[in-house]
């Protein structure tokens, strides 16, 4: 088996285009495609998307295989290769959702990319093509998926992707490690807060008023507020009595593969409100 650091270098040699010219990736048996889930912004009393994360849909025999199955396959000298190539799936097809003035999510996993020098070669390495697929760094918030990481290559990547331009967003907010430590180092332009552990503090009767303070303490330090996981109207209702700035969920829209039809009409927020949840999730985040 190739080495990792040679894998990355062959990134481009694994993906592949179909016939009408959506970008996929081949991994062993696996069949890596892109998928966009709107992330949507509070307008009044609809909700607009602003905004995907690029998630990828592992397929095996043309049949779709829950992402955890297939990333826990994948031994530890691949995994940078394999993040690389669902990252450069994402920021290549992004251009067939045909909408303009979206922004692009993607995630990072520090963990992985755990050589400062190799993380930021390849984020400089990115940020060079950008033009060359019609984006540039400003459309781009980079997810910071693992908070169990070396502060020196988070600090280190940080700045690298500040410095072009690029948006920071720490993930799972509520979870893990600590994050009033992550973010005093990050400083997040966007902090995502755990779909889970969300929609357990929606069980408590007093969530609303207890929601809030915690949205403007983000507020207060600089940082938009998203909450991920909005698979019931109570979740809904609880964000948005709370003040967030995004929102994300089930509830809302599910992931859509690449080059699948991007709907951009508002959302009505009382008609959500009214909705009964019957998603069930098929997509997990990567």
């Amino acid at each position: 088996m190739t080495g990792r650091h040679d894998r990355r270098r062959n990134v481009d040699e694994v993906i592949f285009a179909d016939e009408v010219g959506i970008e996929y990736g081949v991994y062993g048996e696996f069949r890596l495609k892109s998928a966009y889930q709107p992330i949507f912004a509070p307008r009044g009393r609809f909700l607009k998307a602003v905004a995907v994360e690029g998630l990828v849909e592992p397929q095996r025999a043309s049949r779709p295989v829950a992402p955890p199955v297939f990333f826990d396959g994948v031994p530890a000298s691949d995994r940078l290769f394999v993040e690389t190539m669902c990252r450069m799936l994402h920021l290549r097809n992004f251009r067939n959702i045909g909408v303009d003035g979206l922004d692009l999510f993607f995630n990072y996993n520090p963990l992985i990319n755990d050589h400062l020098g190799r993380a930021l070669a390849e984020i400089r390495l990115m940020t060079r093509h950008l033009g060359e697929l019609g984006l540039y760094p400003a459309m781009l918030v980079c997810e910071i998926t693992e908070q169990a990481a070396d502060d020196k290559v988070l600090v280190g990547l940080v700045r690298e992707m500040r410095r072009d331009g690029i948006r920071i967003a720490i993930d799972d907010f509520g979870t893990g490690h600590s994050t009033e430590e992550r973010m005093a180092l990050l400083a997040p332009d966007i902090v995502k807060i755990d779909g889970a552990w969300f929609a357990e503090f929606c069980r408590h009767a007093a969530a609303e008023r207890f929601f809030r303070p915690l949205v403007s303490m983000l507020h207060d330090r600089g940082a938009k507020v998203l909450v991920e996981g909005i698979e019931q109207s109570v979740h809904l209702r609880v964000a948005l009595d709370g003040g967030v700035d995004l929102l994300q969920g089930f509830h809302l829209a599910r992931p859509a593969l690449a080059g699948t039809i991007f709907n951009e009409e508002p959302l009505a927020i009382d008609v959500l409100l009214g909705m009964d949840n019957k998603v069930v999730p098929l997509h997990q985040r990567r």
